[in-house]
């Protein structure tokens, strides 16, 4: 599937630096746009003092990885002064893309979390058709875990029925709307029936016929094929033991369930023998660091927050196993798991984790699965996973779990993005 040049596609996100899923899926999307054709790309995005200032958990900016050549990251500047403190930084980036929709170029723009890239999308298109110059954009919106459990859901539960409007039309008002599982999809029309309840819109039919499933790409080739010796260094570099210690790798926040990991890791036969990595940065990073402190294997336990994109395959692929015990919290719900497909696709040892929202997408048969706030069955859990498990069964169900993310790979998700655009659209303008 490859696209007639010239052509370009915009893509509207909390791009990289922020520890993200998403903000990896927008890079990867990108990456994989460049080798379908696409002659212009460029990832439209907030001012990295703005992404610091909200409080989001962010990497090292020395370890982000450069983008290719073609890959065009603009961070807009602020419009007005100090008086207008979140509307500058929206009026910065709805302008730019006006000024990208306006110049000619058949143009995808693509914007990942509804509220608020989605709405600034919506309204450049509108503008840029008001200005009278030539437009040719077509729009795809995704929604993403927190558009519906911080956002829509919130809506509801305040019964703020012009918030939740605001963004079910913005999001409908695309040219294709997608969810990042069938879980999310099936989040959004329950809110979007609820305001239908309650009001008597018209949200959840459409919501049903128009919103289709893109699961978050993924660059399968930085997981896959590693060199066992730099497993190996990456391994020994933090002082660690390859299949010697239980990994965590995500953001560090209450939804994820880092608590629950902490005890029952304590509670674990195989503490004695492995030690436990929690790897990431987030708003709970403190207390869980003094959490894990007055846990009786604190010895045994190490925080990392400087893990980069590239060590962090070789350590997922040196653990005896890792483990994502994530919980539904009113704040956010795991709507797909982009860590555990990161793992599958690493090797090593087995995954545990709970069902908790799209987690089951996303591992399909692949992981252990224990109950939500169960510290003892996350002990039981790890010691069948490092005490229980010979080499060969572990080679085995890493090489099923593999075959099965595979099918995450960036370039196989952007074809299905583009298929269900070009059937919208009635687009021919692709090449095979």
């Amino acid at each position: 599937m490859i696209m007639q040049p010239p052509y370009r596609l915009v893509i509207v996100v909390r791009a990289d630096p922020v520890i993200c899923g998403h903000s990896g899926e927008a890079r990867n999307l990108a990456e994989a746009a460049l080798a379908r054709g696409f002659t212009d790309i460029r990832i439209v995005t907030w001012p990295i003092d703005r992404l610091q200032e909200a409080g989001l958990p962010l990497k090292p900016l020395d370890s982000v990885l450069p983008y290719s050549p073609g890959i065009t990251v603009e961070r807009p500047d602020p419009v007005g002064d100090y008086k207008v403190p979140d509307g500058r930084y929206l009026a910065g980036i709805t302008g730019r893309l006006v000024e990208l929709f306006t110049d000619g170029v058949p143009t995808v723009a693509l914007s990942l979390y509804l509220s608020p890239h989605t709405t600034a999308v919506t309204d450049a298109v509108r503008i840029a058709r008001a200005t009278g110059l030539p437009v040719d954009v077509t729009t795809v919106a995704e929604a993403v875990g927190s558009d519906v459990t911080g956002v829509v859901r919130s809506c509801i539960a305040e019964d703020r029925f012009g918030a939740a409007a605001q963004v079910l039309t913005t999001y409908l008002s695309n040219d294709v709307c997608l969810a990042v599982s069938a879980y999310t999809r099936d989040l959004v029309v329950a809110c979007a029936e609820e305001v239908d309840a309650r009001h008597g819109t018209r949200f959840a039919e459409q919501c049903r016929d128009r919103i289709g499933i893109s699961y978050p790409a993924i660059d399968t080739r930085a997981y896959t094929d590693l060199d066992p010796d730099a497993v190996d260094d990456a391994v020994a570099a933090r002082g660690l033991e390859r299949d010697g210690y239980v990994f965590f790798l995500s953001r560090l926040a209450a939804a994820k369930g880092v608590d629950d990991l902490i005890d029952g890791y304590a509670r674990s036969t195989a503490a004695n023998t492995v030690r436990l990595v929690v790897a990431g940065r987030g708003p709970e990073e403190a207390e869980l660091r003094a959490y894990a402190a007055a846990s009786p294997v604190a010895d045994r336990i190490i925080f990392l927050d400087d893990v980069d994109d590239a060590e962090k395959p070789l350590l997922m692929a040196g653990c005896a196993a890792f483990v994502l015990p994530s919980k539904p919290r009113p704040e956010f719900v795991e709507t797909f798991g982009i860590a555990l497909v990161e793992k599958m696709l690493a090797g090593g040892g087995p995954i545990v984790t709970t069902e908790t929202g799209g987690i089951g997408e996303a591992v399909g048969d692949h992981a252990t699965i224990v109950g939500v706030e169960d510290p003892d069955a996350i002990a039981t859990a790890i010691d069948g996973a490092v005490l229980r498990s010979t080499p060969a069964d572990r080679a085995r169900k890493a090489e099923a779990a593999r075959a099965y993310a595979l099918q995450f790979d960036r370039a196989h998700v952007l074809d299905g993005i583009l298929r269900q655009l070009w059937t919208v659209q009635g687009v021919t303008a692709i090449g095979a």
